[in-house]
């Protein structure tokens, strides 16, 4: 078995500095138009919070009906993120991207006109495998395409546009429910809405750059070059394809990029550090709130149209902490630090809500103070962990194995994803708001344990930089 083999980072020359110029505010569109793969990642994800209500009415479902219809769209996303990010590693980020959008216009258009449940499911796989592979190929994308001392701030950009999805389909949950919540079909017209980006995603996606690092990897380095200079000024995109194309024929030799990969203990041990990150944001509950935060707020003692106005809140939390942690932490603060400092906030949230939801007597009082508290869990998670994860997610793996790493560690994060919003309505009918957020509780006290014993950082450094220091041993 083959390993990888560091170069000393010390023989390496500093990259010239950043200038303003065109090709920053080329680079800064690419951003805003692969960003539309997280606001259709959002959207999806965030519809279902309000829509579901009257497609239980009209569709006849019960609770396992309702968590079926939730967690089949995450079942899709699951494969969607393992498939996706091969197939990216395959035939280029640009392109994946491109298909997903077509992939998001197909799944609305089945589940805008499904008669049934028996339609709704495949229909919601169709969509989770967009919201799969999108999860996992727009970060690597702006990742590759991003300068080290931009990296945090453009990929985190990525979040912010899925949580101004979120935010969206709760606001137009809102309005629709208020003006025509009397039609029976009001959830269809709730998912319609998510075709108007995937045609946008589409378009603008025909006009992007390929990623130059994949370029690279396939020596196609002309083309890699032409697009850095596209964002990057010509000094400094002439010493990235240098850095860039060393670290390509290292890895060519290692023979890196599969399953075979993992018996190299370093690759391993970044493996396991990204699964159990993935694990620990999802096991927060933070998608119980953005699925089921309506039928939470019902639960709590709000009435159903004052609990789906109320829920706009959450979204608004999210788009405001995730706005803050982008535009003045990412970049300031180490990855580690804000990921743990996060993961402790959303986890003390939860002890509070449980604490709430058991002494205070019910009425609209434990109501608003439980919506609260909700509204702070989300935007503790918004601000110190959310954006983090996904950007540290994707910096950790080697250039050939970013997909399959992505792909694989993103994977879990699904199927948490998934079994989290499967039980949830159960769970919640069954314990409460009491008993399930204590499960959240006793789950963040042990992720918090793992991630300060495994996860090292990876701000302030190269992708090439960060992949040496993990070949020598050095993780912190």
């Amino acid at each position: 078995m083959s390993s990888l083999s560091p170069t000393e980072s010390a023989d390496r020359t500093p990259l010239p500095p950043l200038r303003p110029g065109p090709h920053q505010r080329r680079l800064d569109l690419v951003t805003v138009v692969a960003t539309f793969g997280g606001l259709l990642f959002g959207y999806d994800t965030g519809v279902i919070n309000g829509a579901l209500e009257p497609m239980k009415a009209q569709l006849g479902l019960n609770s396992v009906g309702e968590g079926l219809v939730t967690s089949t769209l995450l079942i899709g996303a699951a494969i969607g993120a393992l498939v996706c990010g091969r197939l990216a590693d395959m035939i280029g980020r640009k392109r994946m991207i491109t298909i997903l959008a077509v992939i998001f216009f197909v799944g609305t258009f089945a589940a805008v006109f499904a008669p049934n449940l028996a339609v709704m499911l495949p229909a919601r796989v169709i969509l989770g495998l967009a919201v799969g592979g999108a999860s996992v190929t727009v970060p690597v994308y702006l990742a590759e395409l991003a300068p080290t001392e931009r990296r945090g701030t453009l990929s985190g950009r990525n979040e912010l546009a899925i949580v101004i999805g979120q935010m969206l389909a709760f606001i137009v949950n809102a309005i629709l429910a208020t003006l025509w919540g009397h039609h029976d079909d009001v959830w269809r017209y709730m998912l319609a809405v998510c075709a108007i980006p995937a045609v946008f995603l589409f378009l603008g996606m025909m006009r992007m750059p390929e990623s130059p690092r994949w370029l690279i990897s396939k020596g196609r380095d002309t083309d890699a070059l032409a697009v850095l200079m596209q964002v990057r000024s010509e000094d400094r995109a002439r010493a990235e394809m240098a850095e860039v194309e060393e670290l390509a024929e290292e890895e060519a030799v290692s023979n890196t990029g599969g399953w075979y990969d993992l018996a190299i203990p370093w690759v391993r041990r970044i493996m396991i550090a990204a699964i159990g990150l993935a694990i620990a944001q999802q096991i927060t509950g933070i998608n119980s709130v953005m699925y089921y935060g309506t039928e939470l707020l019902k639960t709590a003692g709000f009435d159903s149209q004052s609990a789906i106005i109320a829920n706009v809140a959450s979204g608004v939390a999210a788009v405001v902490g995730s706005a803050i942690c982008i535009f003045f932490l990412i970049d300031r603060i180490p990855r580690r630090t804000i990921i743990l400092a996060g993961l402790t906030a959303t986890t003390t949230c939860h002890g509070l809500i449980v604490i709430a939801a058991s002494v205070l007597p019910d009425g609209i009082g434990k109501a608003w103070a439980i919506l609260a508290l909700v509204v702070a869990f989300v935007f503790s998670m918004q601000t110190a962990l959310n954006v983090p994860v996904w950007v540290c997610l994707s910096e950790l793996f080697p250039l050939r194995l970013r997909g399959f790493g992505m792909g694989l560690s993103v994977l879990v994060l699904w199927v948490t994803n998934a079994i989290v919003a499967f039980s949830f309505p159960i769970m919640i009918s069954i314990t409460g708001i009491t008993g399930s957020f204590l499960v959240f509780f006793v789950l963040g006290l042990i992720f918090l344990a793992f991630l300060y014993k495994m996860l090292p950082n990876t701000s302030g450094r190269s992708l090439e930089e960060l992949e040496e220091s993990f070949a020598a041993g050095d993780f912190r």
